[in-house]
This record gives C-alpha cells, structure tokens and sequence, in this order.
C-alpha cells in the first residue's frame, strides 16, 4: 500500500500540472520530502498526509481509498486496510468497503496514550464526521471548541477549521469514525 500511495500522490501532482515546488509552496512542505514521498522513501505522517489532503481538497481516507484494490461488498477484518504512523502513534483501519462512487464510509482509529496530532485546515470543508469512542479518552478540538470523550460518547460535526485529536488517558483511544461527503 506504501508504494501505491507514493504513486497516487505522485499522481495527483501530475494531474495538476504542478511542480514540486508549485505543490511545497501550496502545502508548507518542503520540495525534499515532498519528493521523498512521492519515491516512497519515506512514509508520510498524519499531519503531511492531511496538508496533501488539504491541498487535493480529499479526506485522507478517500485518498487511502484510491490507493487500495477495489472492493466488493464485504471486507473481512483480516483484509482491511491499515495505515499507521508510528510518529504520531496513529493507527487508521478502512472498516467500509471501498468505493469512489459512495459519500459515506467508516473508519477505525486508534491513538496511542499521549497522541497528539493537529490538522491544519479540512481536507474537504464541510465534511460530516461521526465519531464514536469505544475505549480510552479522547479530546477532539474542533472550530475553538474541546470535546472530552469517554467510551460511549458519539460526536457529530461538521469539518471546517483546523482539529486536533488528543489521546489524554492512560490506555489508547479507539473509535469509529463515519465520514459524510458533502
């Protein structure tokens, strides 16, 4: 998946006639590990991954989605998708069958204890989110407002500003995440 990922962001670049630097200067990445990424010599983090994303106006799991084998109806939990950033201590399972034509999807997240990890601007503005935690405590920030969740609790919101997710308890966070194009 990591090099199918390298190619599709690749991909994107190309599709849009951007240089390397056409894309460093609307992302903040540098040209370097923008170009590293696109050789798959590094794999990129969360937050990179959610600058891309922001520029490519597409949620990252719509990007993780084009990079993966097209579906059929029903994924078994063996063959689903996992992403992980061990920098950030993220971990992101695709739970819904992949398919470009659909709006909603659902995801699995998990953040280790002490988890950190901001996102500067939506990926798609407008984007509906369900987030329902299942174990540990989560602080989701959202348009200047704190969310505290404890297993159980579910979230509905609407992407429009920056967020950042907070694993603040002692265990990992672990949630499902339903997302809703617009």
């Amino acid at each position: 998946m990591e090099d199918r990922l390298a190619a599709r962001l690749a991909e994107l670049r190309a599709e849009r006639g951007w240089s390397l630097d056409d894309l460093a200067d609307r992302s903040g990445i540098s040209r370097s590990t923008l170009s590293r990424v696109e050789r798959g010599e590094i794999s990129p983090t969360a937050s990179l991954l959610g600058k891309l994303c922001t520029v490519y106006e597409r949620p990252m799991s719509r990007l993780l989605t084009e990079v993966e084998a097209e579906g059929a109806q029903v994924v078994r939990a063996s063959a689903q998708s996992v992403w992980t950033d061990e920098d950030s201590g993220f971990v992101r399972r695709s739970v819904s069958p992949p398919h470009p034509a659909l709006r909603a999807e659902v995801v699995e997240g998990t953040l280790r204890p002490g988890a950190d990890i901001r996102y500067d601007a939506p990926s798609v503005p407008g984007l509906e989110q369900h987030l329902w935690l299942l174990d540990g405590r989560l602080e989701l920030t959202g348009d200047g407002e704190t969310h505290v969740l404890e297993p159980g609790d579910c979230l509905r919101f609407r992407l429009w500003g920056p967020t950042r997710f907070v694993c603040s308890g002692p265990e990992p966070a672990r949630y499902l995440l339903v997302l809703v194009m617009p």
